[in-house]
């Protein structure tokens, strides 16, 4: 998939994590869509994204969401479990 796409995806689901009033449990709302929807290379591939650069493009919210749940979201190597 184009990291654009990617990026724009992540983004919308920061934004709607983002406006709950408690901001840990957004942060984690976050880790938790990406895991439960999102199929292993995508994250893969957008973790690599943050992990390469500054993240261009995405939003303060979701790259702190990205860098503070990294090892959450990682996919394992036989499959996410």
């Amino acid at each position: 998939m184009k990291l654009e796409q990617l990026v724009k995806m992540a983004n919308q689901i920061g934004g709607f994590f983002e406006a709950m009033p408690d901001r840990e449990e957004a942060l984690a709302g976050v880790m938790q869509h990406l895991r439960n929807y999102w199929d292993p290379r995508m994250r893969r591939q957008l973790l690599q994204h943050v992990a390469d650069g500054s993240g261009d493009g995405l939003t303060p919210f979701t790259l702190e969401a990205l860098r503070t749940y990294h090892v959450a979201l990682v996919p394992a190597l036989a499959g996410d479990a």
